[in-house]
């Protein structure tokens, strides 16, 4: 196996505690499901079903990923009867989302063409459900 330019680039700078982390929250936002739930939770509160509706997925597939969400402490939910609504745990990670849209509009196309990364690599990680 060989190691990408982003994994050397990770190696050589040290696996520290605060690096694992920013890992972990970056990866929990790499697939286009959960990226989209956490946009959508931008815009206000939703429960499971209204998810479904407007991504268009079924309800166990949006559900396993909010729980993912959920366990990496970037959704929480407030029940309200037999119904949850999610929202944003941090409003930080409006922040985040903000700054990756200026970092994109910056920089163009550059990410989307990226031999590893970009929008015609040949990645699964579209279709995955986490875990």
């Amino acid at each position: 196996m060989t190691m990408n330019s982003v994994e050397r680039c990770l190696a050589a700078s040290g696996t520290g505690s605060s690096l694992d982390a920013a890992v972990a929250l970056f990866h929990s936002l790499s697939d286009g499901t959960r990226l989209a739930i956490a946009r959508r939770l931008a815009g206000g509160e939703a429960r499971v079903a209204d998810l479904v509706g407007e991504l268009g997925l079924a309800q166990s597939t949006v559900s396993a990923h909010v729980a993912c969400l959920r366990d990496c402490g970037l959704v929480v939910g407030r029940p309200q009867g037999r119904q949850v609504f999610y929202s944003l745990a941090r409003p930080e990670l409006l922040d985040l989302l903000a700054a990756a849209e200026t970092l994109l509009a910056a920089t163009g196309a550059a990410v989307a063409l990226c031999p590893n990364y970009g929008t015609d690599a040949t990645t699964n990680t579209e279709k995955e459900v986490p875990r």
